[in-house]
């Protein structure tokens, strides 16, 4: 079976590449900017909020070895999809909760995911389901992120605990 996209955003996008670099059957993690206006946005320009895009990774996977399904598993439980436009103390449109489905397949799978999902958080989920706009691919500098500064603070205090939470829950779906 051939590879499949998925573009997710669930705040920094240092924080869900080094998630998803880690599950097996993702074949390539590309952290990015989505849904905005304006063609080639900056870092600098989607921080300043000019811009509405959000920092999104596009995942390249094989579904035979991981489904979409069990990429939104993960996506639900390392962020918080009830807070608007913010993760912890990450704050603007940028760091929104976003779906953008590829195919009909995907759309319908992420709103059964979303009513799923409502049932376990006691305020309302504020995820945004969409198609898939244009990706714009981030600066090189954001690749490997965690990978490259796992002993900057951010990563410390941030990312790692997303990377410790996957490993917990996901155990059986890690790269070995």
């Amino acid at each position: 079976m051939a590879t499949q996209l998925a573009t997710l955003g669930g705040g920094c996008f240092w924080c869900t590449e080094a998630v998803f670099q880690q599950i097996r059957g993702v074949k390539s993690v590309e952290p990015g900017y989505a849904g905005g206006e304006g063609a080639d946005p900056s870092y600098e320009d989607v921080c300043e909020g000019k811009t509405g895009h959000a920092e999104v990774v596009r995942l390249s996977f094989d579904p035979a070895i991981v489904s979409y399904r069990e990429l939104l598993e993960i996506f639900f439980t390392i962020h918080d999809p009830t807070t608007l436009n913010r993760q912890g103390n990450d704050v603007g449109t940028q760091y929104r909760s976003v779906v953008y489905f590829h195919t009909p397949e995907q759309h319908a799978m992420a709103l059964q995911m979303m009513g799923e999902m409502a049932k376990l958080w006691d305020a309302p989920l504020v995820t945004e389901v969409t198609e898939a706009p244009m990706f714009y691919p981030a600066e090189d500098y954001h690749r490997n992120y965690f990978k490259m500064n796992a002993q900057q603070r951010y990563c410390s205090l941030v990312v790692a605990p997303k990377v410790e939470k996957t490993r917990k829950y996901f155990a059986g779906k890690l790269v070995a």
